[in-house]
């Protein structure tokens, strides 16, 4: 005759309680991946060229372009605050580390939507157009636009997508061990007092200081 028992299997028991670490180890490694990768193709995106157009300047155009740094300077601030809030993650716990993954997303979010934004805006030309033909109400001519802002916002996308991987399994990540700050908290081992030359008055001071018996008896 069979038994049957409700007690679980040794080997399921283990298998489940190894999941969740391997989830985070697995959300840990795309994290990284995604908010460092995305951090340097915003940085890299705002150093090309996202505009350009023309500028009527004595009778004939002078070309004109505009970097992203030009249109605007959130993307590549925020990259930097994501990167330093990627690093972050692992230096708080709880509380603390909700909030840091929640800076980290929220500088994904705010590339995505400064790179949109500045994937339309000619404002930046418009300025070097005032600047190269002296009139303030000039503006540029043959305006267009490059993809570099939609690349910028991928990266954000990135960074946003590692900061929500930290809010949902942050709490599995490890943390930077207290050992690296205060040691390990063990006790360090005593060494062993030197034997006392009664021939050297110090060696016998430092014996009775320690309280022992300079003589040996």
């Amino acid at each position: 005759m069979e038994y049957v028992t409700a007690v679980p299997h040794p080997s399921s028991e283990a298998a489940e309680a190894a999941e969740p670490a391997r989830s985070g180890r697995r959300s840990l490694a795309v994290a990284l991946l995604f908010g460092a990768l995305g951090a340097a193709v915003a940085l890299l995106s705002t150093r090309q060229r996202w505009a350009e157009g023309t500028a009527t300047v004595a009778g004939g155009d002078f070309p004109l372009t505009a970097k992203g740094s030009d249109v605007t300077g959130v993307p590549a601030a925020l990259a930097i605050v994501g990167l330093a809030a990627l690093v972050a993650v692992f230096a708080v716990r709880k509380a603390g580390r909700f909030l840091v993954s929640s800076l980290l997303a929220l500088s994904g979010a705010g590339i995505v939507a400064a790179a949109l934004l500045g994937a339309s805006d000619g404002s930046a030309l418009d300025e070097k157009a005032a600047e190269a033909s002296g009139d303030t109400s000039a503006t540029v001519a043959a305006l267009s636009h490059t993809g570099w802002p939609y690349v910028a916002a991928a990266g954000g996308a990135l960074i946003l997508v590692a900061g929500l991987l930290a809010l949902r399994y942050g709490r599995l990540w490890p943390a930077m061990s207290g050992r690296y700050e205060r040691g390990t908290g063990a006790e360090r081992p005593r060494r062993a007092p030197k034997p006392v030359d009664p021939d050297r008055p110090e060696d016998i001071w430092k014996a009775l200081d320690r309280g022992e018996d300079p003589t040996g008896a």
